[in-house]
């Protein structure tokens, strides 16, 4: 019976103690009763962080907002003087901000958290000798575990076999390079940086193969121990929240400045010191805009949930402001431009050209050979001995398989190993029937930097030798060659420039084109390395494939162009094939389409770089050093930069990019861990969703602003006007509180729940420097801020006039000043804009709002019973009205909308140039 414990002992175990310690088997791992065993007793494998900041004191820091002190000073000065009643009405609608930011922030922090846990983590185990895909958490001690290239460790393992094995260990030892791990045992007391048969949790996998058994699960993981001690928690920290931040503590200054020069001024005319004091408190409530942080927390909330429902997974919440402002999107091709479905449809081997009939995964289809403009078809018996060869090193260099449902197929793995399986079977052959006779013995997994997949066999026969199948891209391969097939099976020299040609004419029509050879093995080799690779190969042919673009990623590309954003295309394909993939989806500059190759920019420098990244819409055959270089390039001109990836390499370039973009479905763990954003659908379509959904995030807050702060503003000069003038306050500090936080609030949130606006899209990309209060935005709040301060100003003095009663020309003065923000809201809301378009004859519908019209209707209510109902009488200083006095509240309405119309006046979009285009190739 095994027992977890994170004994240190492990590394200095030989294998065969490690495994009798481990009860478990180096060849076939856990059994399933075993593995219900151990899980029962280890639960799951999931770190348990240390508890974050318990609720109550969560809740106390909603209070420590500079804005909030004033209030709390205020309502304490209240209680001082003996106007309890005042002193708890600040103090209560204080506690009601509090509340409201408390669940606002939790309720953020939980849809972020549980989004980014939406995306799981899978490893490779072996069980009862069958290798299985499973979640992360489903590990037990005693687990035997598979890793390569790209993948994030699972658990504290001590390996048994290494391939070329390097691990990235910088998260837990600090060493900044990848660590080349071996199976060697090491004694007791060596430190744990230097435990080179381990692989601990949380590392990443950057190059090589291995395989290891599970020493420690969640908590007893080295780093299950570290993060004990460590919170886990979620940052709301953006850009955005820290200008807010700024501009809450500059607005704190001016709020203090001007209300010590009101109750200055006020007792140098005369006035008594308690009235003066009210007067600078009602100043001071007025100019807060209490309401605007919790706002600010809604619409990013929902920003998020908005992308999630649209695939687009927010990891870092500083991407949604930035996706807002991105004005280049470096996109893979393969998978995120294109269906990733491939097909292949022509085969060049021994000299012949062979065109495949047949689409999807599905076996069904012919092989017809082209010659001298004729065509026959074959059968699985009469195909050339060169063309099986081809076509069985694509059947057997391959970790993928078919599966059929019904009547369709699909493929488990790689979708280009998947068009390999096709075509062979399409033939005749079968994967299982030939790995029956001539199982394999070893393999290299693909690597990008080595840019092909090997495979060695055994003899099917004693006759026969071992034999070693490869298969990668066309430059990796031909260097490696020496000599070719021809049409009747026999070796002869390699003709690279006729190939080359081949693939040239392949990549034109937009085919993605892999290269297959193979390389007699030693008759007793067991194992192979890159070394017996590196030369001596013989050629056997080339397959093309299609790979279609995605409807929906044409019309993305074409919807990211209309709103400012270049779309450039990075990838590791021919040039050629690139390019014609790149034209069917209108991937161009205002210059035309402008391609270059990886070895084209290895040759530049910095500023060469920096123009060629500009200038360029296509770059291929690019290394994954190459894409940190166009991304920095573009960012030194000013660029905010997006990037997709999902290679081990990637992660610089991802790490470097304003925002990070990797695949959810086909992304290694490396490349999601340094990305901002995942896609779970690895959809250009879906980037293109976020871009608009950050920019619909930014617009909603730029409503709310311009809807809080007028009134803020408006309040703000009546009080001070009224003090200077040594006149009375025409609204008091208490009734301001209900204005700002309960009646704002409820008319504020729904736009945060605002649909785009129809031309959101065809704007260019906003600045991400721009202040908050942009001079545009600056000069409607003005304009709306002096309308109110007329409003409420005019309407009092008229109804104390009248009425001689100064609690209804108070309560009449806030009536009428909520009847004209209601228009105003409308004015400002996409609501108000279809209303607009539908009396203009441009549009036939008017889109609902159902959150805006439940805020109205809620304001309305609220504010009858702030006159109507006498408990609100007592707290807040207000009088019932009469239906005559109701009707006249209602008039400003009226005159709201020519003013809401002047401060909506925007600048008519500019329309993008597209000038003349035309394909440049550059090579």
């Amino acid at each position: 019976m095994f027992v977890q414990s994170n004994s240190p002992s492990y590394h200095a175990l030989s294998d065969h103690e490690l495994i009798e310690s481990l009860a478990s088997s180096a060849e076939t791992g856990l059994t399933p009763e075993e593995v219900a065993r151990r899980y029962e007793q280890y639960g799951w494998n999931e770190l348990q962080f240390k508890p974050g900041k318990p609720p109550w004191l969560r809740f106390l820091l909603q209070f420590h907002q500079p804005l909030l002190y004033i209030l709390l000073l205020a309502g304490t000065v209240k209680a001082f003087l003996g106007s309890w009643t005042n002193a708890w009405v600040i103090w209560g609608v204080t506690l009601i901000n509090a509340i409201i930011g408390y669940v606002q922030e939790a309720q953020a922090e939980g849809a972020i958290a549980s989004l980014a846990k939406a995306v799981a983590t899978e490893t490779t185990v072996l069980r009862e000798g069958q290798p299985l895909r499973i979640p992360s958490r489903d590990l037990v001690p005693g687990d035997l575990v598979m890793l390569t290239s790209g993948d994030k460790v699972p658990a504290d393992l001590r390996l048994l076999r290494v391939r070329n094995l390097q691990v990235d260990e910088s998260a837990l030892t600090g060493e900044s390079v990848p660590v080349e791990k071996s199976i060697q045992v090491f004694p007791v007391d060596t430190p744990l940086a230097e435990r080179r048969n381990m692989a601990y949790a949380g590392s990443f996998i950057t190059f090589g193969q291995g395989q290891g058994l599970v020493i420690a699960t969640a908590n007893a993981t080295e780093v299950g121990q570290i993060s004990q001690s460590m919170e886990n928690s979620v940052s709301l920290s953006t850009p955005l929240t820290r200008k807010f931040e700024k501009f809450s503590h500059t607005l704190l200054y001016a709020i203090l400045t001007l209300a010590t020069f009101t109750f200055v001024v006020g007792i140098g005319q005369g006035g008594t010191w308690l009235n003066m004091f009210e007067a600078a408190v009602a100043l001071a409530v007025s100019a807060i805009p209490e309401g605007l942080p919790a706002v600010v927390t809604i619409t990013l909330a929902i920003g998020v949930n908005r992308m999630a429902k649209r695939n687009a997974i927010i990891r870092k919440l500083p991407a949604v402001e930035a996706l807002g402002s991105a004005t280049v999107i470096c996109s893979d091709k393969t998978g995120t431009l294109t269906e990733n479905q491939m097909t292949v449809q022509a085969i060049y081997t021994g000299g012949q050209h062979y065109r495949i009939s047949g689409g999807g995964y599905s076996p069904k289809g012919e092989i017809t050979a082209i010659a001298n403009n004729q065509e026959m078809a074959l059968e699985g018996n009469t195909l050339p001995c060169v063309l099986t060869d081809c076509l069985i090193t694509g059947l057997v260099c391959n970790d993928s398989q078919l599966k059929q449902t019904g009547a369709d197929w699909s493929v488990v793995g790689d979708p280009t190993e998947g068009a390999l399986i096709a075509v062979a079977e399409k033939a005749g052959l079968s994967q299982g029937a030939f790995m029956a006779v001539k199982p394999r013995l070893d393999a290299i997994p693909f690597e990008s930097d080595y840019q092909y997949m090997a495979t060695l066999h055994d003899a099917g026969h004693d006759a026969e030798p071992r034999m070693i199948y490869v298969k990668g891209s066309v430059e990796a391969l031909l260097e490696r060659c020496t000599q070719m097939l021809d049409a009747q099976g026999q070796a002869i020299a390699l003709d690279a420039s006729q190939i080359k040609q081949e693939v040239e004419a392949m990549a034109n029509q937009g085919l993605r084109v892999l290269a297959f050879a193979q390389k007699v093995a030693s008759a007793h080799q067991h194992a192979i390395d890159h070394e017996d690779i590196a030369a001596d190969l013989v050629f056997l042919g080339l397959q093309g494939m299609i790979d279609p673009p995605r409807p929906e990623a044409i019309a993305a590309v074409r919807a990211c162009q209309s709103a400012g954003i270049q779309v450039k295309m990075i990838t590791g394909d021919h040039i050629a094939t690139a390019t014609a993939i790149a034209q069917r989806m209108g991937i161009q500059t205002t210059a035309g389409l402008i391609a270059y190759e990886g070895r084209d920019i290895s040759q530049m420098n910095a500023s060469e770089i920096e123009n060629a990244a500009l200038a360029g819409s296509v770059f291929a055959r690019v290394a994954p050093t190459q894409k940190l270089q166009l991304v920095e390039a573009l960012q030194a001109t000013g660029n905010i930069v997006a990037m997709t990836g999902d290679g081990v390499n990637d992660a610089p370039a991802l790490k470097q990019a304003d925002i990070g973009i990797a695949m959810g479905k086909g992304g290694t763990e490396v490349a999601r861990e340094s990305a901002a954003m995942l896609l779970t659908d690895d959809n250009f379509a879906s980037i293109a969703a976020a871009v608009e959904e950050g920019r619909t995030v930014y617009q909603n807050l730029q409503k709310a602003i311009a809807f809080l702060l007028p009134v803020n503003g408006g309040e703000s000069m009546t009080i001070l006007i009224s003090a200077l003038l040594a006149r009375e306050l025409p609204i008091l500090s208490l009734q301001v509180l209900w204005l700002n936080m309960i009646n704002s609030i409820t008319m504020t949130v729904p736009l945060a729940f605002e649909p785009k606006s129809q031309s959101l899209m065809q704007q260019p990309p906003r600045n991400p420097n721009e202040p908050l209060l942009t001079p545009k935005l600056l000069r409607r709040i003005l304009v709306v801020s002096v309308f109110n301060w007329i409003l409420i100003f005019g309407l009092f003095e008229w109804a104390k006039s009248t009425t001689g009663d100064i609690a209804v020309a108070r309560t009449m003065a806030i009536q009428a000043l909520v009847a004209a923000r209601i228009i105003y809201l409308v004015s400002i809301s996409q609501l108000g804009t279809d209303i607009v378009q539908y009396l203009r004859g441009r549009s036939r519908t008017i889109a609902s709002s159902p959150a805006l019209l439940l805020g109205i209707a809620t304001a309305v209510i609220l504010q009858v019973l702030f006159s109507q109902w006498s408990v609100m009488n007592i707290l807040f200083a207000t009088a019932p009205l009469t239906w005559n006095q109701w009707l006249i509240c209602l008039v400003p309405m009226l005159p709201m909308i020519p003013t809401a119309m002047l401060a909506n006046q925007i600048d008519p979009p500019q329309a993008n140039s597209t000038g003349n285009k035309k394909l440049v190739i550059k090579t």
